[in-house]
């Protein structure tokens, strides 16, 4: 979640661990089944295909990804959920590790009063992570990466 002055923005995205892109993000301004839904759908949407089948959707136990419609929207698109265990930050320590990347590079640096300026802050940074931040074991930025294969 992202702090600012008019409350708390919730942040939802999909990271690839291919090449450690985010693949799709919706932000809301409250913590919602509906918020990771249409971030799913964001990311299939960008992809313009169907989802794989051996494609796994990782994430914590949270409300919104133990709720029947986010399984059935798994389901739908063929890909396989896979949780952490209840209490264990590390087993889903690739999201966490975006949020703290996010969070020190962008967030910390300068503090969002508003929620249209913390979206364009994640979208700027987002845009950035993607296309130009060097990833330390690639040795190239994320997108440089997946279009190099």
């Amino acid at each position: 979640y992202i702090q600012t002055k008019q409350g708390v923005l919730y942040l939802s995205m999909i990271r690839d661990l291919y090449d450690n892109s985010i693949v799709a993000y919706k932000t809301a301004t409250q913590q919602t089944v509906n918020l990771v839904l249409d971030t799913i759908h964001l990311a299939v949407r960008k992809e313009k295909k169907k989802v794989a089948a051996e494609l796994q959707l990782h994430s914590d136990q949270g409300f919104q990804y133990t709720s029947q419609a986010y399984f059935n929207l798994t389901k739908e698109y063929g890909i396989t959920p896979s949780m952490s265990r209840r209490g264990n930050p590390y087993d889903n320590a690739m999201a966490e590790n975006f949020f703290s990347i996010l969070k020190t590079e962008c967030i910390y640096r300068h503090k969002p009063a508003t929620f249209s300026e913390a979206n364009d802050m994640i979208d700027r940074y987002i845009q950035f992570y993607n296309h130009e931040r060097i990833q330390a074991k690639a040795g190239v930025a994320p997108l440089t990466l997946r279009h190099s294969c």
